[in-house]
């Protein structure tokens, strides 16, 4: 697993063994990317990360210099992982958050320019965070919401949807305010 592009493009992510975590794999993560760069200025964005894992979504976001990562993660072990690589890579604009991704979005005041939410798969509901980023009024005006799933799940008749993009077994729908 690598960092694609940005101040850190290139660098090798080596998560321990014990982490348990799926993360997008770098051809899907370079396209995703690729689809974000004409849509967002990286540089003059606020990202909120739902269920880093691993944190390399949120990696690729601080390389491009993003303003703002919040990288929420509950697992003791990923958030530690995290905090410790983006302590490694210098990214001084990374914040990892250790907690229950909805209770965070029910509590959070903040608004974000992009959103990346990347549940396990297997985790029944995980839909829900689509609602609660809309109930709760999270993304900035013109801003984006990025849902990873799995080819099973369908969210295109959620609220604000525009589109989605198939590589391989991951799929982004990309939701707009």
């Amino acid at each position: 697993m690598r960092i694609i592009s940005g101040r850190c493009g290139g660098r090798m992510i080596n998560p321990p063994k014990n982490l348990r975590a799926r993360p997008t794999t770098d051809f899907a993560k370079e396209n995703l990317f690729n689809v974000l760069g004409n849509m967002i200025d990286f540089e003059e964005v606020e990202v909120l990360d739902l269920f880093s894992g691993t944190g390399s979504i949120s990696y690729e976001f601080a390389s491009r210099g993003a303003v703002a990562v919040t990288s929420v993660e509950i697992n003791a072990v990923h958030y530690n992982f995290i905090r410790q690589t983006a302590q490694q890579f210098g990214f001084s604009n990374l914040h990892p958050v250790k907690a229950n991704v909805f209770l965070y979005l029910k509590s959070c005041v903040k608004k974000f320019d992009v959103i990346f939410s990347d549940a396990p798969y297997d985790l029944e509901g995980s839909e829900k965070v689509i609602e609660a980023v809309w109930k709760n009024n999270l993304l900035k005006e013109g801003g984006i919401l990025i849902f990873e799933h799995s080819k099973s799940v369908d969210v295109s008749h959620y609220p604000h949807y525009k589109q989605t993009r198939s590589y391989g077994s991951v799929q982004f729908s990309i939701f707009e305010k």
